[in-house]
């Protein structure tokens, strides 16, 4: 008699389900640009979205070691943090995310003093983690001010590239991992994240780099190329940060929210750790 159990697909080296992920990939990235396009100010209710369904995943994560995060006081302290991040800049992102760690570190005490310092840590160190440093897309969305959309705004641009020099690092690590990948960059921590990989994720991220901000920031070239080096490597050690996470709490995914991807973070672990850093390049040497 045959077994009648339902056997795992087997997805090849690439590990995932293709259609599924391709299927999610285009509707995110269409909401994502076409809030840009008709009002950029809409892009932001997507970015306060992400945050909370993020600091859920991690909470449902870390149960897995006992840790129980608040997320009431987090969640709102992230869309906060946000907001003020994109109306009123830097500064107020500095305080709204003290205030945030602060006003977590109290509702904690509701809880007594069993286990508060291992919760507290896990907590501030996920505000840092996620609404912090995606707030940084707030300030890059805010360039060139908080109201209209479409490709004549540099905040507009300044997302797109940053989108786009992301996804070409991740690209081109996947398309050359799976064609040439042979020895494992760490293989402890993510065994199918090869140099070869990674070598195919600097030739496409610095090509992408140049190409954007040459000809769509007018930029000059040495940023472009600066771009695709900070974003090639930003990308990698947050896609293996995010992989030690997963190790250290014993789960593969963070959830199942996007099919054929896993969790959200499993998508935003490139994008928090890359935001920051251009961010910075960009407001400082282009706009």
């Amino acid at each position: 008699m045959h077994s009648t159990t339902a056997q795992p697909k087997d997805h090849g080296r690439a590990g995932r389900d293709l259609r599924a992920a391709f299927g999610s990939a285009f509707v995110l990235l269409g909401a994502v640009v076409a809030s840009l396009m008709v009002w950029k100010t809409a892009f932001m209710v997507i970015v306060a979205a992400a945050v909370v369904v993020a600091i859920w995943e991690l909470h449902k994560g870390f149960l897995a070691k006992d840790i129980d995060l608040p997320e009431q006081p987090m969640m709102a302290g992230g869309i906060v943090m946000v907001v003020v991040a994109y109306f009123w800049g830097a500064p107020a992102l500095v305080t709204a995310t003290a205030v945030t760690a602060l006003a977590i570190m109290l509702w904690l005490l509701r809880r007594g003093i069993d286990g508060y310092v291992k919760n507290a840590t896990a907590a501030v160190f996920t505000v840092v983690y996620v609404p912090f440093l995606g707030s940084f897309v707030a300030l890059m969305l805010a360039e060139g001010g908080t109201s209209g959309g479409g490709l004549d705004n540099d905040g507009v641009k300044g997302i797109l590239v940053f989108v786009l020099v992301t996804i070409a690092s991740d690209t081109g690590g996947y398309a050359a991992g799976v064609l040439f990948g042979k020895h494992p960059m760490a293989p402890v921590i993510s065994p199918k994240k090869s140099w070869e990989g990674f070598a195919g994720s600097i030739v496409f991220t610095v090509a992408a780099g140049w190409a954007l901000v040459t000809y769509f920031l007018d930029g000059d070239w040495w940023v472009g190329v600066a771009l695709g080096l900070i974003a090639v490597v930003m990308a990698t050690l947050g896609d293996l940060c995010e992989s030690v996470i997963k190790r250290d709490l014993g789960i593969k995914d963070m959830s199942q929210v996007i099919p054929g991807h896993g969790g959200l973070m499993d998508r935003l672990d490139s994008l928090l750790a890359t935001i920051a850093p251009i961010w910075l390049l960009l407001h400082y040497a282009v706009f």
